[in-house]
């Protein structure tokens, strides 16, 4: 083998990897759609300098590719309407416990693949929900109606004075830490 295609090989992953990781640390999930097609785009563009199409030229333009990504995401911080332009915004899927129907349909979403999303956070009931978005990352976000959220310890300590208030004149006491 002969020994420059060795060092292009080497120094194909090497920039490689610089480039991916100058690039940050997004999951291909968390990625909007132009961010994922110039990831896309740059593994094959890598592999050009085994195939003989010039070593610096593929390391330009990959570099330019990254580039892109700091634009786009410079524009998407600075003008909210790129920001919706490139990326989309959240939508509603259910409110104050029914699915939107309307916004289903648009986004080409099953009532099942829905359900499926929301058993994997943990809630078997639609209604138990205020509302539901899907975001632009297709992630599910949620909030929960008042009755079915989980107590904070700020809500436990308001229920330990309480108790305490009531029973003040008896032998009840609750050490805190």
């Amino acid at each position: 083998m002969e020994l420059n295609l060795i060092w292009n090989a080497v120094l194909i992953v090497v920039v490689g990897v610089l480039l991916l990781r100058l690039a940050g640390r997004n999951s291909i999930s968390q990625m909007t759609v132009s961010e994922l097609v110039i990831m896309i785009t740059i593994g094959p563009l890598l592999s050009r300098p085994i195939e003989n199409q010039g070593l610096w030229n593929t390391f330009g333009v990959a570099s330019v590719l990254i580039l892109t990504v700091f634009v786009i995401q410079y524009l998407k911080i600075k003008f909210e309407g790129v920001e919706k332009l490139l990326t989309g915004k959240s939508i509603l899927v259910i409110e104050n416990g029914t699915i939107n129907e309307e916004n289903m349909k648009k986004m080409r979403l099953t009532t099942e693949n829905l359900e499926m999303r929301l058993r994997q956070v943990g809630i078997y009931t639609i209604g138990d929900l205020e509302w539901g978005t899907i975001e632009v990352n297709g992630e599910l976000g949620y909030k929960l109606n008042a009755n079915k959220q989980p107590a904070t310890k700020q809500d436990i300590q308001d229920l330990i004075l309480l108790i305490e208030s009531k029973f003040s004149d008896t032998s009840f006491s609750y050490q805190k830490d």
